[in-house]
């Protein structure tokens, strides 16, 4: 079970980054800025590295630990998925660039809490 979420959850963060990049480059199209949408391209890709990251190092930890933090990122590319592409396929409004500034701080505070709590449960172990 925990091989699978965790294939899940590898597969979910390439998806998610692919996904939110491909999103955040399509709804800022038209707006002139190349070094901005790099810019804003790199700010929704950054948790899906940050996971990379996570699960890098995390290996030992304890099973439960391993799980919370793979839910988490399969959890944090579905909803930037929606929420990305329900902005940039939904009607034009002038707050456009909010749910791609929001999106990412969301997903890194959810991330930190969850490496976090399993750091502490690594060192009960």
């Amino acid at each position: 079970m925990n091989q699978r979420l965790h294939a899940l959850a590898r597969g979910a963060a390439v998806v998610g980054a692919v996904g939110t990049v491909a999103l955040t480059l399509y709804a800022g199209r038209g707006n002139g800025l190349p070094f901005l949408m790099i810019l804003m391209a790199g700010w929704v890709f950054a948790p899906f590295f940050g996971f990379a990251l996570a699960s890098r190092f995390t290996t030992q930890w304890p099973a439960g630990a391993r799980m919370a933090l793979d839910l988490t990122i399969v959890v944090i590319a579905m909803l930037s998925l929606v929420i990305y592409a329900r902005d940039a396929f939904g009607p034009a409004h002038a707050q456009r660039a909010t749910a791609y500034v929001a999106v990412p701080i969301v997903a890194w505070l959810l991330l930190i809490a969850v490496v976090a709590t399993g750091a502490v449960l690594a060192r009960r172990t």
